[in-house]
């Protein structure tokens, strides 16, 4: 979208204050509708990932490593989709989306640790079905307590000081000209391209944390489902096959549609953006794959249905 009126006037010298978020503001009638859709969706992911951390947390059958890092997981999308969702919709309320640069960047820094956590919580999960899988007898010995709190701690806070420096460097750029940023939040490739002069170095240095956070995370996930997959064929029993195949089908499905959606955006060159499909991608994993998760992890889990109906049996009674 071009900017214009006092936008315009700005000029290529003027620092700007604040930018305006375009979100959906280019489909006006439809704003009542994407926000009843946008709120209802919020609703159901803090519903579902709520109800996945009680019952990992107070079923006595569910207290295992694979359970322990969805409990997690599940924490991690809540906080995930609050990063983006809640302004999403105030902006579709209030008609516009002017946003303070500090706002921005508080938003854009907590959303890229975020992302890179869930990059780092999905290899915890691949490599607990591995030892799971492929070294049943050691099991409990090598997932034991202290790993498990030590791997989820490691998760939670290995891309805090990373994004600490990056998020300083592109909000101590200079920002002139245009402030309309097409997109409904401040997600890194869009604010850059707004950067006065030469943004290269900072283009880089987030293509080189995308691949880094990308790249070694799926190769362990890969290496590690190579491994159960081999296993798995190994297995006498068909049953055991099949509910293995289940949980790991369950878990690619998740990384395959997070990884998937999001390298389109974070490796995509300047000059080839789309910013309606960039909208609709960030879409894709910032809310559609987190109101998938609940379902994916516990529709097709007989374990987390089962303690899932001895919750609520327990709370209809009460």
């Amino acid at each position: 979208m071009e900017c214009t009126g006092q936008n315009s006037s700005l000029g290529n010298h003027t620092a700007l204050v604040e930018f305006i978020l375009i979100g959906f503001s280019d489909v006006p009638n439809l704003q009542g509708f994407l926000f009843g859709v946008f709120l209802i969706i919020y609703f159901l992911i803090l519903m579902g990932n709520s109800l996945i951390i009680t019952i990992t947390k107070v079923e006595p059958s569910l207290q295992t490593p694979m359970y322990f890092f969805l409990r997690n997981f599940s924490l991690l999308e809540i906080c995930y989709v609050s990063v983006t969702v809640p302004r999403l919709l105030a902006d579709l309320c209030r008609q516009h989306g002017k946003i303070s640069f500090l706002s921005c960047a508080i938003q854009m820094y907590f959303f890229l640790i975020l992302a890179d956590t869930e990059c780092f919580i999905l290899t915890a999960m691949a490599y607990d079905r591995y030892v799971a899988i492929c070294n049943p007898l050691l099991y409990p010995v090598i997932m034991n307590d202290r790993l498990c709190m030590q791997m989820a701690v490691a998760c939670w806070t290995t891309a805090i000081p990373v994004h600490i420096g990056f998020t300083s460097m592109v909000f101590s750029s200079t920002f002139c000209g245009c402030n309309h940023l097409d997109h409904f939040f401040c997600e890194a490739p869009a604010v850059v391209q707004l950067i006065c002069g030469d943004a290269f170095m900072i283009e880089m240095l987030l293509y080189l944390i995308t691949t880094l956070v990308a790249s070694i995370p799926s190769f362990l996930i890969v290496g590690s489902y190579v491994k159960i997959v081999s296993t798995i064929l190994r297995l006498p029993s068909a049953t055991g096959r099949a509910k293995a195949f289940s949980t790991c089908f369950s878990h690619l499905m998740v990384v395959t549609l997070f990884y998937g959606s999001g390298i389109c955006v974070y490796f995509k060159s300047k000059n080839s953006r789309s910013t309606g499909m960039d909208k609709f991608l960030s879409l894709f994993y910032t809310i559609l794959i987190p109101i998938l998760n609940p379902i994916i992890y516990c529709l097709r889990n007989k374990d987390a249905m089962v303690a899932l109906e001895k919750f609520l049996h327990k709370w209809i009674v009460l």
